[in-house]
């Protein structure tokens, strides 16, 4: 293989080779030709993430670091900022407030509440003291604070004031352990009570900084130091703690900053980025660890999905992390907003859309695809983002092909899609933002790590194939330490050096990696036939009428089965159609509507060459999307397939029996 972006560093091995007993295949070991001399390395004057921010304060102690917008008779204002020296100042005084109160290098510290200028002070004032952080959260169900808080024994927590009734709630389960309470604001006197009957102290975020300084010592740091443990949440069992040490965390960061030099432009003081997705992800962690490295300013949605359009318009960001579900969003935004402009201005779109997407295609640069076009057509559709943006990042999810280059199109800016693990650090594959042939792909290996397929032959992959497929496996300098209190999990995924995500990536010819399945959801149908779920829901996501889709099917059955999320705008357009009344919800009880969908799944299925088996006999039109509130998907909206079965049991029972009738 020609591959232009991967250098190859070590042979494949053959299953009957020196691998050992009954381990399959492995393909050759990679490295993006970014990193061809060697991986990325953090230098040896840099401890501790605390560095990339107390370097920054003394450098632009003036500049905006944290914004978050006022709330004025209960309207967001405009955006109000703390500078880098007021933040660094303020987790000096919290740290130091730590300290005063018992909690030493490696003790471990909650931070529990939305993004916000508190939840990066507390974590640069853990920061500041060794002291390991531990993002709490809610939406790994409901037990899962309290979960979270005696497993890693959290002794002090940070926590937004709409949270402090929940932490409230279940302080008595972890009161062997969790000793202080520290508001994101205030508390009230009915709070501080009932905390104090628990033998508990609390304090208001302003009570709490009294009590630090401004010139206690900071104690030394190293590499090796965990920073964080960040629990995931796994689609079954309980949340499982991932263990991140300092030099990990900064590697991640360096190696963000040394591929966006080679390929783009870095940020820089002058740079805005917006931060919505949350904090207690590796995600947005990274990428605000990055923001402060480079002097940055980081501003903050208020919180509610309903206004983050609007937050994103009055921030102007110059640098963007999305998940599908957002782009998505903008794109159907986009797309109502161009189709009612009239006839012509739809035309004059259509045609500057076509003449760009073809010259991005050629492989021509996003500010040379099509000046003029940019200036008189897309100027006004990158407004959708504020107008300045000039960096967007994707990941947690495949994002549509279709939403891929209408982003790239219309928004001005390069798109990078990534691909990563709260065990990989955050991205561990990134797509280089100008390079147009990796669309649809997750580029190539950060300049941290290594990585190879393996096969898996249950499954029909094959790592030394000439088209290799396999589960992604990963070594270097940017990943976990092991699961926290939980070798046996340690030793399932760390095998030789070589970490083995689950994922199945699929090798192109040009280097780039392609996920194409995830190893643990697949299962067998009565007759025998693998099925790759996740395969099929990503090809029948490209049916215009579905905004989610479940795909089910078990081995005692020899057929699928789905539940829809129909597209609201598309199946309203198709009852006007068919003079079909009724609001949303009763399309989505209607049979006609039922059928229709059910064609429409199908012929997309066969349009992308889906097997007999794949094709779907029954399918329930649900009105409410798959939510986090009925803890039916992850945080980054990953199915949780186990929680959907229990929840649409009878559903799924009813659909199967339907469709063996209409076969009877």
């Amino acid at each position: 293989m020609a591959m232009e972006y991967l250098v190859k560093v070590g042979e494949a091995e053959d299953s009957s080779s020196s691998r050992g007993e009954g381990k399959p295949s492995a393909g050759p070991v990679y490295r993006s030709i970014y990193a061809k001399d060697g991986l990325l390395e953090v230098p040896s004057h840099l401890h501790s993430p605390w560095q990339f921010f107390s370097d920054s304060a003394a450098k632009y102690a003036n500049n905006p670091m944290l914004g978050r917008r006022k709330i004025i008779d209960s309207k967001a204002g405009s955006y109000a900022w703390l500078t880098y020296n007021q933040v660094y100042d303020s987790a000096l005084r919290i740290g130091s407030a730590m300290r005063s109160l018992g909690v030493n290098p490696g003790d471990r510290c909650g931070i529990y509440g939305s993004n916000s200028p508190q939840w990066i002070t507390a974590m640069e004032a853990c920061n500041s003291q060794a002291v390991t952080y531990v993002p709490l959260y809610d939406t790994l169900g409901a037990n899962a604070v309290e979960f979270i808080i005696n497993h890693a024994e959290v002794s002090m927590a940070f926590v937004q004031e709409n949270k402090l009734p929940a932490v409230l709630s279940c302080l008595s389960n972890c009161c062997s352990n969790l000793k202080t309470i520290i508001s994101f604001g205030d508390i009230s006197a009915l709070q501080k009570k009932e905390a104090e009957e628990l033998g508990m102290s609390c304090y208001s975020w302003e009570e709490f900084s009294q009590l630090g300084n401004l010139d206690s010592e900071l104690p030394p740091k190293q590499k090796t130091d965990i920073c964080t443990i960040m629990y995931t949440s796994g689609t079954t069992g309980e949340p499982k703690g991932v263990i991140i040490t300092n030099g990990a965390l900064m590697a991640e960061v360096l190696s963000v900053d040394h591929l966006l030099s080679q390929t783009d432009r870095v940020l820089d003081e002058e740079d805005t980025y917006f931060s919505f997705l949350p904090l207690a992800h590796i995600y947005d962690q990274v990428i605000a660890n990055y923001c402060i490295h480079k002097g940055a300013s980081i501003g903050f949605w208020q919180g509610d999905v309903r206004f983050l359009m609007e937050d994103l318009q009055e921030l102007k960001p110059t640098m963007l992390c999305g998940v599908p579900r957002v782009y998505d969003r903008i794109y159907s935004g986009t797309m109502s907003r161009v189709s009612s402009s009239g006839v012509l201005r739809k035309k004059l779109f259509d045609f500057a859309y076509s003449y760009k997407l073809g010259n991005l295609e050629k492989g021509i640069a996003q500010a040379k695809a099509a000046p003029f076009f940019d200036k008189l057509v897309f100027e006004k559709t990158k407004l959708a983002f504020g107008g300045r943006v000039r960096i967007l990042l994707s990941g947690a999810a495949p994002l549509p092909r279709h939403v891929e280059d209408f982003l790239r199109v219309i928004s001005c800016s390069t798109l990078s899609q990534g691909y990563g693990l709260t065990e990989s650090c955050g991205g561990c594959f990134t797509s280089i933002g100008d390079i147009y042939p990796m669309v649809g792909t997750v580029g190539v290996p950060m300049t941290t790590i290594e990585a190879r397929l393996e096969s898996v032959p249950e499954m029909g992959y094959d790592a030394l194939a000439s088209v290799p497929r396999g589960e992604i496996c990963l070594r270097g300098n940017s990943l976990f330490s092991g699961y926290h209190k939980r070798e046996d999990l340690t030793r399932e995924v760390l095998v030789d050096g070589w970490f083995h995500t689950g994922d199945i990536g699929e090798l192109q010819p040009n280097g780039a990696m392609k996920i194409i399945d995830r190893k643990k959801n697949i299962f067998k149908l009565s007759q025998g036939e693998y099925v790759a779920v996740e395969n099929l829901e990503n090809t029948y996501s490209r049916c215009p009428l579905v905004a989610s889709i479940w795909v089910y099917g078990n081995s005692f059955e020899s057929f699928l089965v789905a539940v829809v999320v129909p597209d609201k705008q598309a199946i309203e357009e198709w009852a006007k159609q068919h003079n079909v009344t009724g609001d949303y919800q009763a399309l989505c009880e209607n049979q006609k509507a039922r059928n229709y969908v059910l064609d429409e799944l199908n012929s997309t299925g066969k349009k992308y060459q889906l097997k007999g088996f794949e094709m779907l006999k029954g399918v329930h039109l649900e009105p409410v999307p798959f939510g986090i509130e009925r803890d039916l998907v992850t945080p980054t909206f990953k199915l949780k397939r186990p929680q959907l079965l229990k929840y649409y049991k009878e559903r799924i029972d009813q659909l199967y029996s339907e469709a063996k009738e209409s076969k009877a």
